[in-house]
């Protein structure tokens, strides 16, 4: 049986009041060196950034919560990557970096109290957009992240674990392998709605399991990541080998984002067991912009349930240009290091996102407004694209853009009664006879529409 340590015997106070980051530490160190268990008595912890141990496991049980200090500066800064990015940032609130076998597990809470740097960020970015600078803003606005895994294997998160009100990121797990994260909860918008604040970022790692986890955020929920521009060329770290299953996403951005980090590029991984509920607008979501590059394929999602969101699927390859694509004010001559990597020039045809064999099967998707958004470039057309037992319910089709090879099996489209040859033909783009049993099925004016691809050679 691994050695028990309680943070209370170093000096630790759950009063809510009391800073205990130098006691818990000091419990953190000496549990980690005999391969034990650190626990805690019931109580509010109130706490700076801490740093977990190979060997060590952290077990927060029911009662138990660890709470971020709002002074940013017990927050040590560290070189890390933020954002797609290396560069110097304020160290998460607990941080598993250059660790291994560490686990941090049990009912209890970290809490992150992260209003103050919400605020923060909000009069940043007001005094920013006007200069044209909205690129800038997260990376100046500097927030802790919730929980970091960086550089780091075998780590297991989860047992009932709650995580809320993040700084910034909630769980970013970046150039790490052999990671598991299952039976988290994750609550970001109390005491307001925070900016930035995903629930889990996969960041160029490889080996994750995410499961059973209940996500409501401002922003991605589930996030594949792997790298900005330049600085995500030169890392060239793919996100490979991931499987995500048995998750419910209630609020945030999208379902399962992928991008817009995309520079290191995905392959394998497998998202199954997906509900996306109405708080959500866009339930899978693709983006990337001209300046990211990178590659994703061999991407498997089956098994979503979406109900009541704006958008079925999303793909957009040229997000947000205010933040994506970051230019420098002519009148600016005294850089920060990280914006001149930030500005640093791709050249067009290696800015260019590929996306391939992704498969789509066994999705239902219930009062959805539009079932595709799809956007890409001619030059970089998103080919081998599978759909298989679609069954969406839609108010309008949409529209696909520069898709090539994609195909439609026992797949189901119903926009109910504004079925018409006018209501189907809102789908545009797809290749030649992509669509040709939709067009005869809506001409005679039925509510179900089911389509299947064509050969097309």
């Amino acid at each position: 049986m691994n050695p028990q340590f309680r943070a209370e015997d170093f000096g630790a106070v759950g009063d809510g009041l009391t800073l205990n980051t130098a006691a818990i530490q000091h419990a953190i160190d000496a549990a980690a060196l005999a391969g034990g268990v650190l626990a805690f008595s019931p109580g509010v912890y109130l706490t700076g950034s801490l740093f977990l141990k190979s060997g060590i496991t952290l077990q927060l049980d029911l009662g138990v919560t660890l709470r971020g200090s709002q002074d940013l500066t017990d927050y040590p800064l560290l070189p890390t990557r933020i954002a797609g990015i290396e560069m110097v940032w304020p160290a998460a609130l607990l941080n598993v970096c250059e660790q291994a076998d560490v686990r941090i597990q049990g009912a209890g809470q970290i809490d992150g109290d992260g209003k103050i740097f919400w605020d923060s960020y909000w009069t940043l970015r007001r005094a920013y957009e006007p200069r044209g600078l909205r690129w800038a803003s997260d990376y100046d606005a500097q927030r802790p992240r919730l929980l970091q895994v960086f550089k780091s294997t075998r780590v297991s998160i989860g047992d009932g674990l709650l995580l809320r009100r993040s700084g910034f990121w909630t769980l970013h797990i970046c150039y790490s392998s052999e990671v598991t994260v299952s039976r988290i909860t994750i609550r970001n918008n109390e005491d307001g709605r925070g900016p930035s604040t995903d629930g889990i970022d996969i960041d160029s790692s490889s080996r994750v399991l995410i499961a059973h986890a209940d996500i409501a955020v401002n922003d991605d929920a589930i996030c594949i990541k792997a790298g900005r521009d330049a600085d995500g060329l030169r890392v060239a770290r793919p996100t490979e080998d991931v499987l995500i299953r048995d998750c419910i996403v209630r609020a945030g951005a999208a379902g399962l984002t992928f991008g817009s980090e995309t520079s290191g590029g995905f392959r394998n991984i497998d998202a199954s067991r997906i509900t996306v509920l109405s708080a959500v607008p866009v339930g899978i979501l693709f983006k990337s912009a001209p300046t990211r590059g990178g590659f994703g394929h061999d991407l498997r999602l089956q098994d979503f349930r979406l109900v009541d969101v704006a958008v079925a699927l999303r793909i957009t390859m040229n997000w947000n240009p205010a933040y994506s694509l970051a230019s420098l004010p002519a009148e600016l001559v005294d850089l920060p290091p990280h914006w001149r990597v930030l500005t640093s020039k791709v050249p067009p045809a290696q800015g260019m996102a590929r996306l391939r064999d992704v498969h789509i099967s066994r999705l239902q998707a219930s009062g959805v407004q539009t079932a595709f958004e799809v956007d890409a470039y001619p030059d970089a057309p998103l080919q081998g694209f599978r759909f298989s037992e679609l069954d969406i319910s839609a108010q309008q089709g949409g529209h696909i853009r520069d898709a090539q090879d994609w195909k439609f099996e026992h797949c189901r489209l119903d926009l109910g009664e504004r079925v018409s040859l006018a209501a189907a033909d809102e789908v545009q783009g797809l290749p030649e006879g992509s669509w040709q049993v939709v067009s005869s099925l809506a001409a005679r004016d039925v509510s179900a529409l089911s389509f299947e691809e064509q050969d097309k050679q």
